[in-house]
């Protein structure tokens, strides 16, 4: 034989032998699917009878900001498959119109839309809420000014990539904690094109989260943060839909072979923002954002099992308070957290860990000190990475 049919013998060997693990991987997939689906039955249901837990999306982005090519259709069609209640739209701007003008706004399919903006100003990038004409103009201007002018209109900003934020004493409303872009961009791109290639078409969900990893630096800014004042958590899809290839297509979107991995109906499906709005108040625009500044939301990685229900309140005989509320020392004051399914969970003093319970569906810990509290849960039965990426992490409580 000669040498070089020897060589590609030798590296067809290499290539096949070197998929092995990765076939495991399908099959493991399976497994954990057949975990997730069994999760499901024996699930506590817990009622909140001051709110309701609307779950959704936020950052989010379609082709009217330029560096994405989802289509509103797309986009609408990836929310009702997913019974999401609302969307919040971060289109990036332009210096000559206005990006948020353009984009989906108000009830759309049943879901509702917000249309906000990703801003750039001189030294840091914001997702603001709703979205402003003068957005695009923004990129020479302080980032404390900007935050001024928002303030001023009634608008929110909250902090996006903030493993690249500057200035931490502006007076921001909250921190994007989670990305998914972000975390992708960590992924080790041979290990995730092979679990694709076996995987993807039937675990889609479950292989972009086998590589989920704990914000550790963004908790921990945060916690810093809230030490001294009060602002909010969130994750963000950052969902362009713009990641794939195609063959032998038009401008019209007709494509003959088309592989999109990040379409807006699968990333929806992984991880989600759940806002509590009281149970007397519609779902709006106006009752969305402000549940957002209060705090009162907490994220869920929703492909593990769904979180709704999830509480996270401090009791003191006479006044309960939940997430982003603020509640006085007292002797018998007492943190009480419950989810849907038996899990561990973890609370958090100004970002130690200072009590753990496992296999539970509630922990009760009494409160002796002031500080900011908040909480995380995760789902341990389900195996790696699952012991040390949350399936929940709640936005805090402040004792004072």
């Amino acid at each position: 034989m000669k040498l070089w049919k020897k060589i590609i013998l030798i590296l067809l060997a290499v290539f096949l032998l070197a998929q092995i693990p990765f076939i495991y991987n399908r099959y493991q997939f399976g497994q954990l699917d057949d975990k997730i689906n069994a999760l499901q039955t024996p699930r506590i249901e817990n009622s909140n009878q001051n709110f309701k837990d609307y779950k959704g999306i936020i950052h989010v982005h379609t082709a009217i900001g330029g560096h994405s090519t989802g289509s509103f259709d797309e986009l609408v069609d990836g929310a009702m498959k997913n019974n999401l209640d609302f969307v919040v739209m971060t289109e990036h701007t332009a210096p000559l119109y206005d990006t948020s003008a353009l984009t989906l706004q108000g009830n759309v399919g049943g879901v509702l839309f917000v249309n906000g903006q990703e801003v750039e100003t001189a030294t840091d990038r914001f997702l603001l809420l709703p979205g402003s004409a003068d957005a695009g103009k923004m990129n020479r201007v302080a980032a404390t000014d900007f935050l001024d002018t928002v303030h001023n209109q009634n608008k929110l900003a909250f902090i996006t990539y903030p493993e690249k934020h500057k200035d931490w004493n502006a007076n921001f409303d909250g921190i994007e904690v989670f990305s998914l872009h972000t975390n992708a961009k960590k992924m080790n791109p041979v290990f995730v094109l092979f679990d694709a290639l076996w995987s993807y078409y039937s675990y889609p969900e479950l292989v972009l989260a086998k590589y989920f990893v704990r914000p550790d630096d963004n908790l921990k800014k945060f916690d810093e943060v809230t030490r001294e004042k009060k602002s909010t958590l969130f994750a963000g899809t950052d969902a362009h839909s713009n990641i794939g290839f195609h063959l032998l297509g038009d401008d019209a979107g007709n494509k003959i072979i088309n592989l999109k991995i990040d379409r807006y109906e699968t990333i929806f499906r992984a991880m989600r923002n759940h806002v509590l709005i009281e149970k007397d108040k519609p779902l709006t625009q106006e009752t969305l954002l402000q549940a957002l500044k209060n705090g009162r939301s907490f994220i869920g990685l929703d492909v593990l099992s769904d979180p709704s229900g999830f509480s996270f309140t401090a009791e003191n005989g006479r006044e309960s308070k939940t997430m982003g509320d603020e509640i006085a020392l007292t002797e018998n004051l007492n943190l009480k957290v419950s989810a849907p399914q038996n899990a561990r969970f973890a609370v958090f003093k100004n970002g130690e860990k200072i009590a753990e319970e496992s296999n539970v569906a509630q922990i009760n810990f009494p409160v002796k000190e002031k500080g900011t509290y908040r909480a995380e849960v995760y789902l341990d039965s389900l195996g790696t990475p699952f012991d040390k990426m949350p399936w929940i992490i709640s936005n805090p409580i402040y004792v004072r």
